[in-house]
């Protein structure tokens, strides 16, 4: 069994900083793509960043590209989103995700292709 703990949530102004993290423990890190979601109050859960099993391949969703940066530390297993110049409409649950797939260059963007979870860290950007 895998264990995902966040940590790093807050609260901030807009066009703040803040950094999450992702601590895996329970199984070997590397043979997971990881990624993060979000879930703000009313709204479904959408992905956010996600970085492949190696750490080459990452993708955004439109609504950050340019401001989040997601990475990896194989060696902590770890898995970071650097959010800068963040928004109000930001203010989420932040959740982190685990992929077991043998794809060394796999990002899956859905829900239903994660199979682990971690229980969420709250951002909330004032204006």
């Amino acid at each position: 069994q895998v264990q995902l703990v966040e940590s790093g949530g807050g609260l901030v102004q807009a066009g703040g900083s803040l950094r999450l993290s992702c601590a895996v423990s329970g199984r070997p890190f590397s043979i997971y793509a990881m990624a993060w979601f979000r879930q703000a109050p009313g709204k479904e859960r959408e992905f956010v960043a996600g970085v492949s099993r190696s750490g080459d391949n990452t993708y955004y969703a439109d609504s950050v590209k340019g401001r989040f940066t997601i990475s990896r530390d194989n060696a902590k297993n770890t898995v970071y989103l650097q959010m800068n110049n963040l928004r109000p409409e930001d203010t989420a649950v932040y959740y982190c995700a685990a992929d077991r797939t043998p794809a060394q260059w796999r990002v899956g963007i859905t829900r239903r292709e994660y199979d682990d979870w971690g229980q969420g860290t709250q951002v909330t950007v004032s204006s």
